[in-house]
């Protein structure tokens, strides 16, 4: 039995004018793959996963479409050459946003589809954070996604996918999906699966797997920083059964609706201004503020300054600031030894519209390399630690941090570029603060522009009703 494995996985903010090219995706192949997956060793007897590719890169801006168009043309090319296959597991995001291209991942599923033909089953695994059309539903027999938010589930995601379709091929029975969608759009920083109501909605899935004619159940959130038609939260349900399917999608997507109004940001969350009043006051570190609107996990460019300009006209003191993306800033740093002192212009590097700052510094490490673009400098700003980067990124682990001899659990304030915080950050934050900042993922989602999103769809509209619908893809219906 042969498999092919492999998809693209990215997630773009419609607001961020910053395209993501090849040069920001990161390639996955062969046993990296597989390992990536959970596919690799001796799980699945009988089975050969044929990997791929898998081309993955940090949320973002759009997807350039010669980007995209490329990717998929050397999918499908490996694809037919590694005809035939008895089935596809696709490892993909659900909000990719690529001009002119109504559905990405439907548009990628449905090249596939044409390949392997109608009888080959496909599955799929998603983040819950993207988008579901019922163009991508008709193509699929599998789907499985998410359901923890910080995501500590992607590998088992990918293995649940995956052992469904192996059981299908085995001679277990033909799977089908039903999905409902939900008018709903709310940021992920108010639907962590840590917090209340999400909590108990996502817990409630696996008993609804249990259900005779259910296999594995799911709720999207979607993604709310992509202006498109496409963009929803929507139950997701893969079974064996049509009428069991279209009852359980229908009981998940009313119990997200019936909750919209109880969904609220987990930490507390205020203005920058008042952010700060806090941390001027604060008694207990280290004190974590989270810089929401510029956060690069959720689509932000990363290059905003607009909490260091605000942090030094205080005259704020003790903070590590992970990071800014500022490649001319960083090169400069660069070409300065350890200990030199310079002035340095920061902030707007890849677009966003803040103003910049200028600034006197002190280079304190540089880590990277010039040939792989992944350079990275921690400077010294007025008592503060600012690390710039050559590359829009994240900075979630411990190990982020103590790379360039910071202990984080030591300094008395972090502020990084996120929504929630990261499993590894999370626990150290003594308190958490989230500030509600400008940018590509900006928290005020009710004021965000608003011009091909269906409508009514809540928040941006609040006095409606609404009521299931759940369909069945086409493939269930043919068969």
């Amino acid at each position: 039995m042969k498999i092919a494995v492999g998809g693209i996985h990215t997630e773009c903010s419609t607001y961020s004018t910053l395209f993501q090219t090849a040069d920001d995706f990161t390639l996955a192949r062969g046993p990296d793959l597989l390992e990536q997956c959970g596919l690799a060793g001796d799980g699945f007897a009988g089975v050969s996963f044929c990997p791929l590719f898998h081309a993955r890169a940090i949320p973002g801006g759009p997807v350039d479409p010669d980007c995209y168009e490329g990717f998929k043309t050397a999918f499908l090319q490996e694809l037919r050459a590694a005809m035939p296959v008895d089935g596809v597991l696709l490892i993909m995001h659900g909000a990719m946003y690529v001009p002119d291209l109504a559905d990405p991942e439907g548009d990628w599923i449905a090249a596939v589809r044409e390949v392997v033909g109608a009888d080959a089953p496909i599955a799929v695994s998603y983040d819950l954070h993207g988008n579901v059309t019922q163009d991508t539903v008709d193509q699929i027999d599998i789907f499985c996604a998410y359901r923890t938010a910080p995501h500590i589930d992607v590998r088992e995601t990918h293995l649940r996918a995956a052992r469904l379709l192996v059981d299908q091929l085995q001679g277990g029975p033909r799977r089908m999906v039903a999905w409902a969608p939900v008018p709903v759009l709310l940021p992920g920083e108010k639907t962590s699966t840590e917090d209340a109501p999400a909590k108990a909605l996502y817990e409630s899935l696996p008993e609804l797997d249990l259900r005779a004619g259910i296999c594995d159940t799911n709720l999207m959130v979607g993604y709310v920083w992509a202006d498109v038609a496409r963009a929803t939260a929507a139950a997701v349900v893969t079974g064996t059964d049509p009428d069991a399917l279209l009852k359980a999608a229908a009981d998940i997507a009313t119990s997200y609706w019936n909750v919209r109004d109880l969904f609220d940001f987990g930490v507390s969350t205020k203005s920058l201004a008042q952010c700060l009043d806090d941390a001027a006051a604060a008694t207990s570190h280290p004190l974590i503020l989270a810089d929401s609107g510029d956060n690069p996990t959720g689509g932000g460019v990363g290059d905003r300054n607009d909490v260091l300009k605000a942090w030094l006209k205080r005259g704020l003191r003790g903070a590590v600031f992970a990071g800014i993306a500022d490649p001319p800033a960083l090169a400069e740093a660069w070409r300065c030894a350890e200990g030199s002192s310079l002035d340095l212009t920061i902030g707007g590097a890849l677009g966003s519209p803040c103003s910049p700052v200028t600034v006197s510094a002190v280079v304190q490490v540089k880590i990277g390399e010039t040939t792989k673009a992944n350079r990275e400098v921690l400077v010294e700003i007025d008592g503060n630690q600012v690390v710039l980067t050559e590359r829009r990124r994240p900075f979630h682990t411990l190990a982020d941090f103590r790379k360039f001899g910071v202990e984080p659990e030591r300094s008395p304030f972090l502020i990084v570029k996120s929504g929630y915080l990261s499993p590894e950050l999370a626990p150290l934050a003594n308190p958490a603060l989230m500030a509600l900042t400008e940018g590509a993922v900006n928290q005020d989602i009710a004021s965000l522009a608003n011009s091909h999103r269906r409508q009514p769809t809540y928040p941006f509209k609040d006095a409606f009703d609404w009521q299931a619908r759940p369909t069945l893809s086409r493939r269930a219906r043919q068969k």
